[in-house]
């Protein structure tokens, strides 16, 4: 199961025909397994992995490094789960290291990921400190790399 599972993380658009194929195995087989890993939450979601550069939505994404004061009986676990409530939050991890929480987010412009750091994420009880950083460029993401967007090189007018 596992191989079908790294399969599926490189390319999710796998049909369980091709994946018995790669695996052989029957194809009701794969539809079981995969059923399987879905019912049990091992199989979370399928996306698209999106290169927004090459569109004309302007997007913005932030690592936000959270510091928190651990709840007593909940550790970080309450606290990380109120931050993934928040809609705009798309990933949060309990990191080692000089802070606690890495937080990832997207939004459309700085204004938006300062006003939820400043409105959201600060005023939750046991947050100590946060520190933003911009992701500038993806090289890699999801193991896709990003290919680079070949701009026009802006030339003077001359008359």
């Amino acid at each position: 199961m596992t191989e079908m599972l790294r399969l599926l993380e490189k390319d999710a658009r796998y049909t369980p025909a091709e994946l018995a194929t790669m695996l052989g195995k029957r194809e009701e087989a794969v539809r079981e397994d995969i059923a399987a890993c879905e019912n049990d939450n091992i199989i979370l979601g399928y996306g698209a992995v999106i290169d927004w550069e090459r569109t004309t939505e302007d997007q913005v994404t932030a690592l936000i490094q959270v510091k928190i004061a651990p709840q007593r009986n909940d550790g970080y676990d309450r606290i990380a789960e109120r931050i993934y409530q928040f809609d705009e939050v798309e990933c949060v991890y309990l990191m080692s290291g000089s802070y606690d929480l890495a937080v990832i987010l997207t939004e459309k412009s700085l204004k938006e990921i300062s006003r939820f750091v400043y409105a959201k994420l600060a005023p939750i009880e046991g947050v100590t400190s946060t520190a933003t950083h911009f992701i500038m460029k993806k090289y890699k993401d999801k193991n896709r790399i990003f290919s680079p967007v070949v701009e026009q090189e802006e030339r003077p007018l001359y008359i």
